[in-house]
């Protein structure tokens, strides 16, 4: 009995140190390693920086909207992450939709990965 509550005493105490580091992690500053920055007279705009944490990501989203040539009003909205850039708007083509056998193949694909043959058996 002895020797459990010794280890669940180790357990407890592990848990929080752990918990009191992670507190400390999350409050800590992130030093910016190197950091650009161009706005153009257009409006456009170059944003890049470099954190000592590059595991995390930053999103951005916007929208702007202006008249084409031919008179129709055109409004996109975007988001940019790790997936890269993702424009969405009325004027944008859409891809057909994904004939159902065609989906099927894909699903049975997914589900039944390629096993690598061994060369071994000779």
């Amino acid at each position: 009995m002895q020797d459990v509550v010794t280890y669940i005493t180790i357990i407890l105490i592990v848990a929080v140190t752990s918990a009191a580091a992670a507190s400390e992690i999350e409050n800590t500053p992130i030093p910016i390693i190197s950091q650009e920055s161009d706005i153009s007279i257009d409006g456009s705009y170059r944003n890049s920086y470099e954190t000592a944490n590059e595991n995390e990501t930053e999103e951005v989203q916007g929208s702007f909207q202006y008249t084409a040539p031919d008179g129709t009003p055109i409004q996109l909205s975007y988001i940019a992450n790790e997936n890269g850039f993702q424009p969405q708007g009325a004027h944008l083509p859409v891809p057909p939709e994904v004939p159902a056998a065609i989906q099927r193949a894909l699903d049975y694909i997914a589900a039944h990965p390629l096993q690598e043959e061994t060369l071994d058996n000779k």
